[in-house]
């Protein structure tokens, strides 16, 4: 059940498929099988500007989101919860981070919405400059010891606007490249949305260190300003970020759906009563490797830091590091699931994830940097692995007059299951049972999503075309 299906139903919105996983039809001619994304009017997008647009908007995006999660674990909760003890500081600045999956959802179905309605394009542009005001201004918040309790409220705010744009960038990005994409090489191209997380991090990873040697890693002016210039610097990266998004066209299957006058009034609604059974399975798809690499980046960075010791210096190395190995993972992933299949890569790359789950606490517990540097770094590669060709498999579930909702929902579910749970009851597993504990929470995750991508069909080949 689930390794080998004949076909998708055409109502669907995805054509039939061979026994092996291939079209059942030769692949379209025109835009699909060019390197090439029209706007309708005969102009085109070449493929490498489309791939630009969907790292540069999607690191960007990303990286708003890394460093939030980052000054979080590391001195939030000196300078918003100074009145607590460092361990509630430390639930409570992890609470404000949380609470930007909280509005993932909604932003999944606004931007899911409108992306069907009026475009990939004009979504993903709303979708980054949400971000980049909500970002900028986390940087001015003022401390709590300056307006009291209103300075964790405003970053509250900011972070649900954070967490709002970021339910319709990765499913926004993903179909700019999945339905530009030449059909054979579609999993290749896929790859430069994740890719972008993977350049955040790097990013994200060097600003800080830049900052730590700067001023100081233990200074006081770091606590007081110096973490606040990782945000102020993504004022400027946006406008980079919009020129790219500017420039390209829309793709051709949105602009052949607009051409025929069957975009639906409610895409949303059509995708749950049409496509319900993928969007579940496609959110349970996602959940474990996002799982395991939000969870790097969250719980177990702030466990790292005040629980282990481990220098505010080191964790953002690895953090470097993580972020390289996450760009390797995903380019070899994407691109061996144009020859092996997409679904069959997230399966692969989910299998390695198991194991991972119960390593990554006992090497962290060493208290040896190396093998904190192991933890992390094999923690977010394995999880690229699984991750790299989602961008591509799960658009490929859904038909075009609703891709944008169907592939919204599913990831935004997954991350709001796997972000909000996770991070806050991983600190009351480990006190009251040990590591092995959130190791097997972890696992738990990577099981739903090995079961959930099983009973999904391989897309690797078929048509995305209208229906």
């Amino acid at each position: 059940m689930g390794g080998r299906v004949n076909h998708i139903p055409l109502q669907d919105g995805i054509y039939p498929i061979g026994p092996d996983g291939d079209s059942s039809e030769e692949p379209p001619s025109g835009a699909n099988a060019s390197a090439v994304a029209t706007n309708g009017a005969g102009d085109i997008t070449p493929m490498k500007r489309i791939a630009v647009a969907c790292v540069v908007g999607t690191a960007i995006e990303s990286y708003d989101f890394i460093i939030y999660a980052t000054a979080a674990a590391l001195v939030f909760p000196a300078v918003y919860f100074p009145h607590l003890s460092p361990a509630l500081a430390t639930t409570a600045s992890m609470g404000t981070y949380v609470t930007a999956f909280l509005s993932r959802p909604v932003g999944a179905v606004v931007f899911g919405h409108f992306g069907d309605r009026l475009g990939r394009k004009r979504t993903l542009v709303a979708t980054l400059l949400i971000m980049a005001v909500s970002t900028v201004s986390a940087g001015l918040v003022p401390s709590t010891a300056t307006i009291g309790v209103a300075a964790p409220l405003i970053l509250t705010v900011l972070r649900l606007l954070q967490g709002f744009a970021i339910g319709g960038e990765w499913a926004g990005s993903a179909l700019l490249a999945a339905e530009s994409a030449p059909t054979a090489t579609r999993g290749w191209y896929g790859m430069f949305t994740p890719l972008g997380a993977g350049a955040a991090a790097v990013l994200a990873g060097l600003t800080f260190l830049g900052v730590n040697y700067t001023i100081g890693e233990n200074s006081a002016a770091f606590v007081q300003w110096g973490w606040r210039v990782p945000f102020l610097i993504s004022g400027v990266l946006i406008g980079v970020g919009l020129y790219v998004r500017l420039n390209i066209n829309e793709t051709p299957l949105f602009t052949e759906e607009k051409a025929r006058n069957v975009i639906p009034r409610a895409p949303v609604a059509e995708a749950l009563r049409l496509q319900r059974r993928e969007v579940v399975l496609a959110a349970g798809s996602f959940l474990g490797a996002f799982t395991l690499s939000f969870m790097g980046g969250s719980y177990l960075a702030a466990y790292a830091h005040t629980n282990l010791g481990y220098s505010r210096n080191l964790m953002l190395l690895v953090g470097v590091l993580s972020g390289l190995a996450q760009i390797a993972a995903v380019v070899v992933s994407a691109a061996l699931s144009d020859r092996l299949g997409h679904r069959r890569m997230v399966l692969v790359g989910l299998a390695g994830c198991l194991p991972w789950s119960f390593v990554v606490i006992p090497l962290m517990d060493t208290g040896k940097p190396f093998c904190y540097a192991v933890a992390m770094v094999g923690l977010q590669a394995v999880a690229a692995l699984a991750l790299g060709p989602t961008a591509t498999f799960i658009p490929e579930l859904f038909a075009t007059r609703y891709r944008y909702s169907g592939s919204a929902l599913a990831t935004n579910v997954a991350s709001i299951v796997g972000g909000v749970a996770p991070p806050l009851i991983a600190g009351t597993l480990q006190e009251t049972y040990g590591g092995w504990a959130v190791g097997a929470m972890l696992a738990a995750f990577v099981v739903v999503s090995l079961v959930c991508t099983y009973l999904l069909p391989e897309t690797k080949g078929i048509a995305l075309r209208s229906v």
